[in-house]
């Protein structure tokens, strides 16, 4: 017990209302209380939020004697002395604080800033588990351990200046990465050691943290584990209600490199949520489908448990967010099966390259799933397209998308020989002559080809916002930059371009 133990009988005879409706005592464990008492006034922001979460009314024991689809709470038990008290400060910031080397002495308490996914755990095992097995998980590891995809970063964060010939490069330094790419990868978080601090008690010391702040679905924590839940639960309500709005999932893709969400916009379901969403109860576990929401979001699709109305479940709960998804869409040259493995740096094509694909657009296929695979994830995601729409719908809108990822991955290919034309001829630099593949302006178009506009338009293929993926940034710009990278290597090259 700290030294502000006498403020843990204020809040420890918290009342609140039980799920039934019926008064209970939650009972705030002392630790917390001590936490309450500074911070209330230190942080008020952060405390007024936690109290307007779940884990403030509900202890874990209470989660778990909840129905099975009712549960929160994945874990079969949960420590005996956690069971039985909110999940309040301590419970969270002072928990495996032996493994976490950002733990501090704070107030005669072992702190941690930074909550990982492994804390989570004790009460959220599987989506800890699932959510590891996850592209995002290792989104930091896959952009910076990539090779090619750190050129990318490198160019495109990097600054340029201009010496009367050409452009000088500078490699980025880590607040611009942090500011950039990272913001949505994540960090690697280290500790720094400690530095005082003048606050309302006096001089008190707290952790120097390199990488921080950072909410990044790839966050390297300091206890070695990768991710953070508040990524999409965001602190310190950790809401299921944020995390099923498509608001939550637009902070990271909504850029046209990723741009679920300016496609959701202005597709149907996005028409419907933007109209009705103010209806819809966000906050019921099972998700009932035409009673809770009557159109998808990102989170229904991706990871929402979802039942019928008569309570037959239609998919379970999911943090690998790809286990309905048979094609990866975004994120690499060509749109290929999902790679087998979460960690995408392992991948090898025939080149030697850690992509997904040859140049030529050849699959690695051995570092994919195979067409198995393909059919089980695509035939969970129909099953949720079913509670809404008939057969010849859903094979309809599948045979749109499949012929689109087909004709996005042949112009994508067009604009790769146009690149590899230039490169044999001199026109351009390319990794024969050990020069970066990003640098130069046919190869930024030889970018914006499958980054920007095959993604858009495979995008709104998959989620019906056709005018996107035709003339806000999709098959319109696909032709368009293809002629402008033809007509460049004319002018270079003195051949002439133009089409035919």
């Amino acid at each position: 017990m700290g030294r502000l133990a006498m403020v843990a009988g204020l809040v420890c005879g918290l009342v609140v209302m039980g799920t039934a409706g019926a008064a209970i005592a939650a009972e705030v464990s002392g630790d917390t209380g001590d936490c309450i008492g500074c911070h209330e006034e230190v942080t008020p922001g952060i405390v007024e939020d936690w109290r307007a979460s779940r884990h403030s009314r509900v202890s874990p024991a209470e989660g778990l004697a909840k129905p099975k689809l009712q549960r929160r709470v994945s874990a079969a038990v949960v420590p005996e002395g956690l069971a039985a008290t909110v999940v309040g400060c301590a419970e969270c910031h002072t928990r495996n604080a032996d493994k976490h080397p950002d733990t501090f002495e704070h107030n005669g308490y072992s702190v941690h800033v930074v909550v990982s996914p492994e804390d989570c755990a004790t009460c959220h095992p599987t989506e800890r588990t699932e959510y590891a097995d996850n592209l995002m998980a290792n989104a930091y590891g896959n952009l910076m351990g990539n090779p090619v995809y750190t050129m990318l970063v490198n160019d495109v964060n990097g600054i340029k200046d201009f010496d009367g010939v050409g452009t000088p490069h500078t490699d980025p330094d880590v607040l611009s990465n942090a500011d950039s790419c990272l913001f949505c990868h994540g960090t690697v978080i280290q500790m720094q050691g400690l530095a005082p601090r003048e606050t309302a008690m006096g001089e008190m010391e707290f952790p120097v943290l390199h990488g921080w702040p950072s909410s990044g679905v790839g966050r390297i924590n300091p206890d070695g584990s990768k991710g953070a839940c508040s990524s999409c639960h965001s602190r310190h309500q950790f809401s299921i209600e944020v995390a099923r709005k498509p608001y939550t999932c637009a902070q990271c893709h909504k850029g046209p490199d990723v741009p679920a969400y300016p496609v959701y916009q202005v597709s149907k379901h996005g028409n419907i949520f933007l109209s009705l969403h103010k209806d819809w109860d966000f906050k019921a576990v099972p998700w009932t489908v035409g009673k809770d929401f009557t159109a998808p979001t990102c989170a229904t699709c991706h990871a929402s448990l979802v039942t019928t109305p008569g309570g037959e479940v239609i998919v379970e709960r999911t943090h690998r967010m790809n286990d309905r998804s048979a094609n990866r869409l975004l994120g690499a040259i060509y749109s290929t099966a999902h790679p087998k493995a979460a960690d995408t740096t392992i991948l090898r094509n025939k080149a030697g390259l850690p992509l997904a694909a040859e140049l030529t657009g050849e699959p690695a296929a051995g570092f994919l799933i195979d067409p198995a695979e393909q059919a089980e994830r695509r035939a969970t995601m129909q099953q949720l397209c079913a509670a809404c729409h008939s057969r010849e719908w859903i094979d309809g809108h599948y045979a749109r998308l499949e012929r689109s990822i087909e004709t996005t991955n042949a112009m994508t290919l067009a604009s790769t020989k146009v690149l590899l034309t230039a490169w044999e001829r001199g026109a351009a630099k390319g990794l024969a002559q050990n020069d970066s593949i990003f640098n130069e302006a046919l190869e930024r178009m030889w970018v914006e080809q499958w980054l920007f506009y095959a993604n858009s338009t495979r995008f709104a293929s998959a989620m019906g916002g056709a005018d996107y993926g035709v003339f806000a940034n999709g098959r319109w710009y696909l032709t368009k930059n293809l002629q402008m990278m033809v007509d460049w290597l004319g002018f270079k090259t003195g051949a002439g371009g133009g089409g035919k």
